[in-house]
C-alpha cells in the first residue's frame, strides 16, 4: 500500500485522493416508487501504519455530517436536489449524527491475499463497535498505488433504524455497500 521503506512509518489520505461512497438499495411493496441512493462524504481520513513496508494497521474515520446525497436511481421521477436534502436529513437522522458524529473503522489483523489484503478489525457506527472484515484491492506502477474496497454493512447490527415510508411499504434496505477508491504517492 505503500512504497517500501524501511522501519517503522505510516500514509495518511482522504478526500483530496479518493471517495468513499455508500450505496443503499430500497425494499418493501413499494420498492419500485422509492430511489436507490449514492451518498458521499466529504470529510474522512485514512490511515496505514506500516512496518518495513508491511501494513500493520489501518485507521478509518469519517464525520458523519460531511454525507451528501449524490445521486438517486430509480422510483417514479428523478430525484430533485430537494429531495436529496430530505434524504440526506433523514440518513443523518438514522444514523444519530447529532450525539455520533463519526464512524469508525480499525484494523489491526492485515492478511495479505493474491490482490491486496484482508482488513479485520472493528467498525463502530452510533457508538455500536462491531467486528468487521473488508478486502481491498492494492495495484500500483510509476510510483502510485491504487486501492479499491468493498464491504457490506448491515445497518440493523449497529442500532441504525432503516429509513421507511407508508408504514413500511417502502424503506432502505437493511444492507447497504461501502466502497473506497483511492490513489497514494506520486500523482
Amino acid at each position: 500500500m505503500s512504497p517500501q521503506q524501511s522501519g517503522p512509518h505510516r500514509i495518511e489520505f482522504g478526500p483530496d485522493r479518493g471517495t468513499l461512497t455508500v450505496r443503499t438499495d430500497v425494499t418493501g411493496r413499494a420498492a419500485r416508487t422509492g430511489h436507490r441512493l449514492v451518498v458521499g462524504f466529504d470529510r474522512w481520513r485514512a490511515t496505514v501504519s506500516f512496518d518495513d513496508g508491511v501494513p500493520t494497521r489501518v485507521d478509518l474515520t469519517v464525520e458523519v455530517e460531511s454525507m451528501q446525497v449524490l445521486s438517486g436511481e430509480g422510483g417514479l421521477t428523478p430525484m430533485t436536489l430537494p429531495e436529496r436534502l430530505v434524504a440526506r436529513g433523514n440518513a443523518l437522522k438514522s444514523l444519530k449524527s447529532g450525539k455520533f458524529g463519526e464512524i469508525g473503522f480499525a484494523a489491526d489483523e492485515i492478511t495479505a491475499t493474491d490482490d491486496g489484503y484482508e482488513l479485520t478489525g472493528q467498525l463502530t457506527i452510533c457508538g455500536t463497535p462491531r467486528p468487521h472484515t473488508v478486502r481491498v484491492c492494492v495495484t500500483g506502477d510509476d510510483g502510485r498505488t491504487q486501492i479499491a474496497g468493498e464491504s457490506t454493512v448491515r445497518q440493523t447490527d449497529f442500532g441504525v433504524k432503516q429509513y421507511s415510508l407508508m408504514m413500511g411499504a417502502l424503506k432502505v434496505a437493511d444492507e447497504v455497500v461501502v466502497e473506497l477508491a483511492a490513489t497514494v504517492g506520486d500523482t
